[in-house]
């Protein structure tokens, strides 16, 4: 056989045996075509995926569950912020009650800045994210904390303020009011919160407490 020659194995169906045949490559036609008797096998390929009417299917699928789920988050984000609100009125009552039996000889001080300063060798009265959240821009957690001067008609100095032992920017008084708003409310909270020298945490379901607090109110926190 020489290197000229082709050798072919053909399935032989009269016999059911292979049977091999050797020819020459210049006795090959131009276009031989199919050999007599062999068996032509055909690769076919499977391709795999998922219909169009599927893909919607999943699409909405997710649509639903995120219309479930986002009202959900939201309301466990505004209770987080609430809880967060209610923790800021309590220090500042607590750092108001240290900043009037230390400081301002028996008058609370009127402003989140004058409760953020220290005195000399001590701490300050709040902590330095109360201090800023005063407004928006710095709010905590979603509120704005504000201390201020109380207007109620009873309110008076106590001491003045280069007397305070932190040398406040304004006189200590008898009273003092805070405010825990929601920066977007229905967003950030719902519920707002106020309180004053008696240390009684009030809320308001659909606006800020009123500056006095009305002393016949009667939604507070427990």
């Amino acid at each position: 056989m020489s290197a000229n020659d082709l050798l072919a194995e053909v399935w032989d169906p009269g016999h059911g045996t292979a049977v091999a045949i050797r020819m020459g490559i210049e006795d090959l036609p131009d276009d031989p075509g199919p050999i007599q008797g062999a068996t032509v096998v055909k690769k076919l390929q499977k391709n795999e995926g998922f219909t169009l009417i599927e893909l919607l299917i999943v699409v909405a699928i997710i649509g639903i569950i995120a219309a479930i789920a986002v009202p959900g988050l939201l309301r466990a984000r505004q209770s987080g912020n609430e809880a967060s609100a209610i923790g800021s009125v309590r220090a500042v009552n607590s750092g108001e009650t240290a900043f009037a039996s230390s400081c301002g000889g028996g008058g609370f001080a009127q402003s989140n800045a004058d409760l953020a300063k220290a005195p000399a060798g001590g701490a300050p009265f709040i902590s330095p994210d109360l201090e800023k959240a005063d407004v928006s821009a710095t709010a905590k957690s979603g509120y704005t904390v504000d201390v201020n001067d109380n207007a109620d008609a009873g309110n008076r100095d106590v001491l003045a303020a280069a007397n305070t032992c932190n040398v406040s920017a304004g006189a200590s008084r008898a009273m003092y009011h805070v405010s825990a708003d929601p920066v977007s409310r229905g967003q950030t909270g719902t519920r707002s919160f106020g309180s004053d020298h008696r240390g009684t945490i009030y809320y308001d379901n659909t606006a800020a407490l009123a500056n006095p607090i009305p002393a016949a109110l009667t939604t507070f926190i427990q």
